[in-house]
């Protein structure tokens, strides 16, 4: 029998927080090893109790990013996944930068955050496909792209920006393989490349970087 997914979950809301341990509890793999309420108490929780992945909000009492970045530095093991009320781009860069492997909107329901906890837990990032097409209409730019576009990414193949643009819809790799006619393992392989080329760390990031350079920012 695999060895259960060891959680910690902080969040200075306790209806909030208390409905979130409810429903992890109720998963087979998961055990919630930690709670608490407070930027101080997610390193306490990290240091004492070493979990796998840590549920951290964005705008508890000590901010959400100085904890993700105390506990990248003090307790590396650990993974943090970053649960905010708004889609703010400033924040998703921050965090990301300081070491956060997920982002999920608090109105996510429970399925996908247990899905994004598993994903974190076997290495991989996430940030829901509707968050990343949130952050991106938020930017303006929509699903279709300007003529140009397909001169903005020379080091990607053709396959590759057409997944890329894809991304930037905020499609998962399985509907981009249902559009593509291809499996969602051959998919994954693709983002991976794309992800390498663009040298950024998941979908979000590439999905900025793209519209950036469609709208010549960059």
């Amino acid at each position: 029998m695999q060895p259960r997914i060891r959680v910690g979950v902080v969040d200075d809301h306790p209806l909030y927080r208390d409905g979130v341990v409810f429903a992890l509890e109720s998963e087979p793999d998961i055990e919630v090893v930690g709670e608490g309420k407070s930027a101080q108490d997610a390193l306490q929780i990290a240091q004492d109790h070493a979990p796998d992945v840590i549920l951290l909000d964005m705008n508890m009492p000590g901010g959400g990013i100085n904890a993700v970045a105390k506990i990248a530095q003090r307790c590396p093991a650990t993974k943090t996944l970053m649960l905010t009320v708004v889609d703010d781009e400033d924040e998703v860069r921050s965090a990301l930068r300081k070491g956060a492997k997920g982002y999920l909107l608090k109105g996510t329901g429970s399925s996908e955050l247990v899905n994004a906890i598993r994903s974190i837990h076997q290495g991989q990032n996430y940030v829901s496909p509707s968050f990343a097409a949130q952050l991106i209409m938020a930017r303006g730019v929509g699903e279709s792209t300007s003529s140009g576009s397909q001169r903005r990414f020379p080091e990607l193949s053709d396959r590759e920006e057409q997944i890329l643009m894809l991304i930037l819809q905020g499609l998962s790799n399985r509907v981009i393989g249902d559009e593509l006619g291809l499996t969602e393992k051959t998919v994954k392989g693709y983002v991976t490349s794309v992800m390498d080329k663009l040298q950024v760390r998941n979908r979000v990031e590439a999905a900025m970087l793209a519209s950036d350079r469609i709208s010549g920012k960059r």
